[in-house]
């Protein structure tokens, strides 16, 4: 299952990597919409980021860190959430410090902990004392468990979550030195060396861990961490995924701030939100923002209901985006210097995975699913308010001139 979303969401990544060819400013999935799409569209994206996605992303990382941060330190349960907060404002005042520091950090942290998986990996097949006969139980079906349609569709749905935001690097194509060449390259070997690794880490995490006891996900983890270290393993692995989260939201606070600044130079936002910082350039104003309302999302909400709030409506989005790729290719047919390997299959089979993601998280969560497509429905009248204000306020500097 690895591989087969492996190799749907490397499509999705040629498809992103030439809508940034094709169109290297700033705001990645923003700017492809308004040009594939129209303004409505492309206003709704930026409104569900900044109100639902960005801030749900940004909120479900820092919490589900914070369930690991108090794995090293027993002392500080009870106060998950807060330690969310923190996280946030933390991540949120080294991005706003300027591109070259945190990029410099950032790019640290990335090392250090793709180091850390490769370690965990060598450490399960040298170290540990696990067995290739946990992997015979997958030839057949265990009694009880669900059809196969069910869990195959499932298990995608998730491993797709996992596979979820290479999109968002998009938006930092205005500060990209030659994007049309650098930005397909990055988003397809990212996703390569990402698939690499979640199939190296499954395959031993399975060689330590028999299958029927992968009952869920923490618990999984906590055994495969007990059968490297003893006793210890809990605290390494989870030092570990802190190690993984971290620069996961650095990256994610870096990157989204950037669609606000595209959608305020066009005035969908309020200008305000484009200034940068007088000498490092950073969107402060527009990264504080964001910090602002995942706060409120971690106050107010659990790990799950945040994912499944922005899930259905971020996954609709990106699919509107790389569909997008089959008008822009009639209305600007040589405008590419990076063209989709296999188009149009290889495209439509990622719209396909992304559009099945949709229909189970909604089957699975209908109330969560619906109140995402809400708080997107609800951006109409403000899109339909702020035309007629730059109408009225263009008709008024006309009538001046006059």
């Amino acid at each position: 299952m690895w591989l087969i979303a492996g190799a749907l969401v490397v499509a999705g990544a040629w498809t992103f990597g030439e809508l940034a060819a094709r169109h290297p400013q700033e705001g990645g999935t923003y700017v492809y919409l308004e040009k594939a799409w129209g303004r409505p569209v492309a206003f709704l994206y930026g409104w569900q980021s900044l109100l639902v996605m960005d801030p749900g992303i940004t909120a479900a990382l820092t919490l589900g860190l914070s369930e690991y941060l108090v794995i090293l330190a027993p002392g500080a349960a009870g106060y998950e959430k807060w330690l969310a907060v923190g996280a946030i404002w933390l991540l949120a005042l080294l991005n706003m410090a300027g591109l070259k520091l945190s990029s410099r950090v950032l790019n640290l942290l990335t090392v250090a902990k793709i180091l850390a998986f490769l370690a965990v990996v060598l450490a399960s097949f040298t170290m540990a004392s696990g067995s290739w006969d946990h992997f015979v139980p997958f030839a057949g079906r265990r009694p009880g468990s669900p059809p196969w349609a069910a869990t195959l569709a499932l298990a995608l749905t998730g491993i797709f979550y996992s596979y979820g935001g290479f999109w968002e690097a998009s938006r930092v194509a205005g500060e990209v030195r030659d994007p049309r060449r650098d930005l397909p390259r990055a988003l397809a070997a990212g996703v390569l060396a990402v698939t690499a690794i979640y199939l190296a880490m499954t395959v031993a995490f399975l060689y330590l861990v028999p299958a029927r006891e992968a009952s869920s996900a923490s618990g999984f983890a906590r055994h495969a961490g007990q059968a490297l270290w003893g006793s210890s393993g809990p605290t390494v692995l989870a030092a570990i995924v802190i190690l993984s989260a971290v620069p996961s939201v650095m990256a994610f606070l870096l990157m989204a701030p950037r669609a606000y600044l595209a959608m305020a130079r066009d005035g969908l936002f309020p200008g305000a939100l484009a200034r940068r910082g007088a000498h490092l350039r950073s969107p402060v104003r527009a990264t504080v923002l964001l910090a602002a309302i995942a706060t409120i999302y971690v106050l107010s909400g659990s790990f799950g209901e945040i994912l499944t709030v922005f899930l259905c409506t971020a996954f609709v989005f990106v699919a509107l985006a790389a569909s997008g790729l089959f008008l822009l290719r009639r209305r600007e047919p040589e405008s590419s210097a990076f063209r989709v390997p296999g188009f149009p299959i290889t495209t439509a089979l990622f719209v396909i995975l992304v559009l099945g993601a949709v229909g189970i998280i909604a089957a699975g969560r209908p109330l969560q699913a619906s109140i995402g497509a809400a708080l997107v429905l609800a951006g109409l009248p403000v899109y339909v308010l702020l035309v007629r204000r730059e109408a009225t306020r263009a008709r008024s500097a006309e009538e001046k001139v006059r």
